[in-house]
């Protein structure tokens, strides 16, 4: 799986992006044919900002996103990949009930 991650307005530090490229590769266990992951880093506000981590990710015929802000990048992205699991977890289910029919 191809893995970038893109910080807008701040160099982001390698063991962010390490623990980033940790949590999105654990994914693969719930579909193994996702081809690429596209992570963006963002803030807002100066003092006390909001750390916005959003995750797009690419199998074959569709386009996950999941999009999380909080105090805190690694928060942010754990709150993510947990919609994205969400999200490949349905897409399982269905496709297991779109066998059994």
């Amino acid at each position: 799986m191809n893995i970038s991650i893109t910080s807008r307005k701040f160099k982001a530090r390698e063991t962010l992006k390490e623990f980033i490229k940790d949590e999105v590769s654990a994914l693969q266990r719930f579909n193994d044919r996702i081809s690429s992951a596209e992570v963006i880093l963002s803030y807002q506000g100066v003092k006390d900002s909001i750390k916005m981590v959003e995750i797009i990710l690419r199998i074959p015929g569709q386009t996950l996103t999941a999009a999380e802000m909080s105090d805190d990048y690694k928060k942010s992205t754990t709150a993510a990949i947990e919609k994205i699991e969400r999200q490949l977890e349905k897409i399982k289910q269905k496709a297991l009930k779109g066998r059994n029919v």
